[in-house]
């Protein structure tokens, strides 16, 4: 018996895979996309929307031991493609991602739906009956998008006379993963629905903005968990941001500015082989849109740096059932922003 199991174990790594035991979500056979902390046991605890986790397994079950923070952590799970939306119960608990599977190859990839401000969730370990495969290559171009609400994917399934929910997000219908899919990019979705650059939707100074959140990997208050920068190195970045700033009036055009050359040259000291492009979004329009071109403008004058552009966004009105883009605005924002972004990057 015992020959025959070393047998076995040398035909599966022969194959390329690994007997099926229990692994951690950190695991090198798990591919990861997005900001996470990476725990002592190995789990995976993250809170951006768009955190995505790929694994191939050869097996007829998947289950993962999964832990959320409250009762809004949204999980989209595709087997072989074929997406169901998952929510995870408050606490820790065993949950089955597919089982009855024909015996053979399959790919899995589990997607954060909710947005940052909803909890915190985590991946502890993966199970199979079967054999864990090569680990899934992710693409080589690396993008990040800096953004609010609507780069979060905010209220894309929204339903119509329903007051909003958590199940409303969906990052993977972003204008900022349909923009990566589409460069064949990996993309991090660095974004917290109702703030901004240097104050919240409600005119509020003293919580997250986008200068803060930009640095944590567990964006949570009073004190979030540190993100190392060198762990992500992007070539493109894209900021989105302005939209809650304007809520309670336009700012001051210099405090306004400043923040952003501020923030800029942060971006551009962190990540130097990257290109930087400011845009104002999809949701402001009028006097309001006009002031944050301007500013925007005066912040890339005022830079004066050659890896650093404005963009061009178009106005999207949501819908009578929410304000944020709609799912086919997205796709019309994703129109927008690719022939600019491949202009500049050369893609």
């Amino acid at each position: 018996m015992r020959l025959h199991a070393i047998a076995v174990l040398l035909a599966a790594l022969a194959a390329g895979g690994v007997a099926g035991a229990p692994i951690t979500a950190s695991d090198a056979h798990v591919a990861r996309m997005g900001r996470a902390q990476i725990s002592r046991d190995g789990g995976v605890r993250f809170s951006y929307p768009g955190v995505s986790f790929y694994l191939n397994f050869e097996g007829t079950l998947l289950s993962v031991i999964a832990e959320a923070s409250g009762k809004d952590s949204y999980l989209d799970v595709l087997i072989d493609g074929v997406p169901q939306k998952l929510l995870l119960a408050s606490g820790r608990h065993s949950v089955v991602l597919a089982e009855g599977l024909h015996a053979g190859p399959h790919t899995a990839e589990i997607v954060n739906r909710s947005e940052t401000w909803q909890g915190t969730a985590a991946l502890l370990s993966f199970d199979t009956d079967g054999t864990w495969e090569s680990t899934p290559a992710l693409p080589a171009r690396k993008l990040m998008v800096l953004g609010d609400s609507v780069t979060c994917g905010a209220a894309i399934d929204r339903v119509a006379d329903e007051k909003p929910t958590a199940a409303w997000g969906d990052p993977r219908a972003s204008y900022g993963m349909l923009l990566a899919r589409r460069l064949n990019a990996q993309v991090q979705l660095v974004c917290y629905g109702g703030r901004g650059l240097i104050r919240t939707w409600e005119g509020k100074t003293n919580e997250l903005n986008l200068a803060d959140y930009y640095g944590m990997a567990l964006p949570t208050q009073p004190a979030g968990v540190s993100w190392d920068q060198r762990d992500y190195q992007p070539d493109a970045i894209i900021v989105a941001i302005g939209t809650n700033d304007m809520t309670t009036g336009i700012p001051e055009r210099e405090q306004y500015v400043q923040a952003y050359v501020s923030l800029v040259r942060t971006l551009l000291r962190d990540h130097p082989q990257a290109r930087i492009m400011l845009t104002e979004g999809s949701i402001l329009h009028g006097e309001k849109q006009a002031a944050l071109h301007s500013y925007i403008a005066d912040t890339v004058r005022l830079v004066a740096d050659p890896r650093l552009r404005a963009i061009a966004s178009s106005h999207y009105p949501g819908d009578a059932t929410d304000a944020h883009p709609t799912r086919e605005q997205h796709v019309k924002m994703t129109d927008d922003l690719l022939p600019q972004v491949r202009e500049i990057m050369r893609w």
